[in-house]
């Protein structure tokens, strides 16, 4: 087993265990056990599962796009501030002053990915497992928690005549009506994608500041909004069916809970908490509160101490020598 495998056998036999679990409970409330639909929910059971642990990170990315985004107008002030300045002393106290600013809007630039680093280790090995159902079948042996005769049941189940361990690239077993892989295989792609770009197209849209929209960090997020769907849409080709299953779920979960980020807290300045604050108006509530951050007061302090540093630093100067 090489070094990835060895990190994923653990991620293997948890989501394996997961769907394992859901399934015996649907089998055991009385849907046939073979059949590719309890597979089906058993996926997306683990999906629920893993995204509902999420919970606790996401609402850390959620400050975190959303310090990012309201720190880009003071980002841009003190890159001009030391525009042309390479010094040291310079250099630090730029370094000193970014790290305030982090610290004040309470993100800094990782903070953002961290829910989808955590998330592709049980994704690469979802993939591993489903992909890998075939082969072990062949082999005689399980996969994961998967004993052998639930790899047998599982390579057998299908959807809409299509085996859940099929891809539009690789097809199905022999026997397979090829066609019908192909088309579920596109129609689960498309909605994988959809579902991706229009998440971030709706946070692009309604909950971005003026100040954020005019930013450089705008035009990165831009090229993301179109170059990311087209790698997974790429990607999804060599995807099993059951995994396009797993990550068109998990981006619909993705879609919900951007939803209500932005209809109940948005970002300030953005049109949706524009378009709350009206709300709230029209009920004679008042404004709602940012979400996360820190007091102003607090951050007000924190920002004066660093630039009262670095206004202190000063070039060493040569002392004059008298003349002979």
């Amino acid at each position: 087993m090489d070094i990835f495998g060895t990190i994923l056998a653990p991620f293997k036999w948890l989501v394996s265990a997961i769907m394992l679990g859901f399934h015996d409970g649907l089998s055991f409330i009385g849907l046939p056990p073979e059949n590719g639909w309890t597979w089906t929910l058993s996926i997306i059971g683990l999906v629920l599962v893993i995204r509902a642990a999420l919970i606790p990170v996401f609402v850390k990315q959620i400050k975190a796009q959303r310090g990012m985004q309201l720190l880009q107008p003071d980002l841009k002030k003190m890159q001009a501030k030391y525009k042309g300045k390479t010094d040291q002393l310079s250099r630090q106290a730029m370094a000193q002053e970014q790290m305030a600013l982090y610290k004040k809007h309470g993100t800094n630039p990782f903070s953002a990915c961290l829910p989808m680093l955590i998330q592709m280790p049980f994704f690469f090995a979802l993939f591993q497992v489903l992909s890998g159902i075939t082969q072990a079948r062949q082999a005689g042996t399980g996969i994961g928690a998967l004993s052998h005769e639930q790899v047998v049941q599982f390579d057998e189940s299908s959807i809409f005549g299509a085996p859940l361990s099929a891809s539009l690239l690789h097809g199905g077993p022999a026997g397979t009506d090829q066609t019908v892989v192909w088309v579920l295989s596109i129609v689960m792609i498309l909605a994988m994608t959809a579902s991706q770009f229009i998440t971030q197209k709706q946070i692009m849209a309604k909950n971005m500041s003026d100040e954020a929209m005019a930013s450089p960090f705008m035009r990165q997020q831009k090229m993301m909004l179109y170059i990311l769907p087209l790698v997974f849409g790429v990607g999804g080709i060599n995807f099993p069916i059951g995994v396009l299953i797993y990550w068109t779920t998990t981006n619909l979960w993705t879609m919900g809970q951007q939803f209500f980020v932005i209809r109940r807290m948005p970002t300030p300045g953005s049109p949706a908490a524009r378009a709350l604050a009206e709300r709230r108006a029209a009920k004679g509530l008042p404004s709602h509160p940012l979400f996360g951050g820190k007091k102003d007061a607090d951050v007000a302090a924190e920002v004066a101490v660093v630039e009262v540093k670095a206004q202190q630093r000063t070039q060493p100067q040569r002392k004059n020598r008298k003349k002979k």
